[in-house]
This record gives C-alpha cells, structure tokens and sequence, in this order.
C-alpha cells in the first residue's frame, strides 16, 4: 500500500451566490444594474493523498465541502486552485441513478452506463450475469428504470460500476439506501476490489461504518481540512468537536 493513488494537492473550489431572484444576464440588464453575486469558497487548500489499495473515507457536516471534493476527484467539477492526479481508472457513483436514461430497460441501461464507464461491449457481455445477480433486479430488468424505485436504481447502478474493476472507485452515501443485505454484500465486494489493489474513497455520515470499512480518513470542515490519519483517531476527534458544539 505504498503506492499512491491519488494525490490531492492545495485544492481549492468557489462558487457564486446570488442573492436576487433573477440570476440572468438579461434580467440584469433589464433592470439597468450588475447581478448581486458574492464568491463562496466551497474548498480551501485541501492537501492529502490515498494510497493504492485502501478505503478512505470522508466525513464532515452537511456543507462540509465533502460532495464538492468527490465531484473533483471524479472530474465532474474543475477546481479553482490546485490539482488532483488519479493514477489509473477512476469509476464514480455520486447520485441515484447517474447516467442511466430512465425511457431504457434496466437491461439497456447496463450498456449504456457501461459504455460510459469505458468498458467494450464484449466486456459488458461478460460481466452481464454477475451484474444482474448482484444487483436483484432481474424481474425488472425488461422494464423502464423510470419505473423503479430509488433503492432498485441505486443497487443496479452501484453493481455496474463496481464491476467494471475500477482502479479507483468514488462513492457517495450510496450504501445509505440499500438494504442491510445490500449493504453487507457491498462491503464484501469493495473489500474484494480493495485486496485486488484497486482504491476506494467514499463519502457516509455513519461513523460506525466509516470506522468498520475504511482504512484512513479525512475530516472537511467548513471547506478546509481539519484532519487527516487512522479512521479511529479521526472519527474520534470528530465526534469530541461535535460535542464540544453541542454543549457550547
């Protein structure tokens, strides 16, 4: 576990918060004055690296900047600052149903997000069985996914991406919505993937799993890095300031 998976290097991201209801340039001018907007520095010179082979978590309050920092890491956003270096295959699974097309069957669907995972046909083909066994939805598989349910979504989704032998592999609270035997099954394949050299980060708000599957954490508060080492001490620092702020 030497090597480095990913190197996260004094990243920083803003945004812009308007505070009038009509954020177009047209509206602007309409009403002969500039758009009211303020920058927000979701992220402020975040520094760590993952090493090849483990499971990172992150963790911080609602707002944190943790979402922000995944859609970095899976090249979704750019920062504003700063640079990210993936060595290898990145798969990501940030929302429900990302990348599926809800008018295609379950069945088209695994192509399709296969596809866009950069896997060949025949690759898809091969893995094809072990994605819908893994996933339980074969009695839906012929049916539009608009139809299915946010768990069925997420479990079809999850077992495409986690099968296509991701060199590292992003997730987002997705085992939250899954059921408990979904949930252990998941741990199982990421601790296969893991003993397989390939990297795992992910983001949950449950520190009892967070301190079960992963091997290093770090802690994003308020956009800036308050911490970072064993899943142990980090969770634990985290819960004490968590009560300190509670009795405050």
């Amino acid at each position: 576990m030497s090597e480095t998976a990913l190197t996260i290097d004094d990243v920083s991201k803003k945004f812009r918060l308007y505070h009038e209801r009509n954020q177009t340039l047209k509206a602007a001018v309409m009403r002969g004055r500039r758009v009211v907007a303020e920058e927000f520095w979701a992220l402020r010179n975040i520094t760590f690296e993952v090493k090849t082979g483990e499971t990172f978590g992150l963790i911080g309050a609602n707002g944190s900047g943790k979402s922000s920092l995944l859609k970095i890491l899976a090249r979704i956003l750019v920062p504003d600052g700063g640079r990210v270096h993936a060595t290898g295959r990145v798969s990501s699974m940030l929302e429900v149903g990302s990348g599926f097309h809800p008018e295609l069957t379950g069945r088209e669907n695994i192509f399709l997000n296969g596809a866009i995972l950069g896997l060949k046909k025949r690759q898809i083909v091969a893995l094809f069985d072990e994605i819908v066994e893994f996933s339980g939805v074969e009695n839906f598989l012929d049916q539009p996914v608009k139809n299915y349910s946010s768990g069925m979504y997420v479990r079809l989704g999850f077992a495409i991406a986690i099968h296509t032998s991701p060199d590292i592999l992003i997730v987002d609270e997705i085992l939250a919505v899954g059921d408990g035997s979904f949930q252990e099954k998941s741990k199982a394949k990421f601790r296969e993937l893991t003993r397989q050299g390939s990297t795992v980060v992910m983001v949950s708000h449950s520190l009892p799993q967070v301190r079960e599957m992963c091997d290093r954490v770090a802690w994003i508060d308020a956009g800036r890095l308050r911490g970072v080492g064993t899943a142990a001490r980090v969770t634990r620092d985290y819960e004490k300031d968590w009560e300190r702020g509670e009795q405050a």
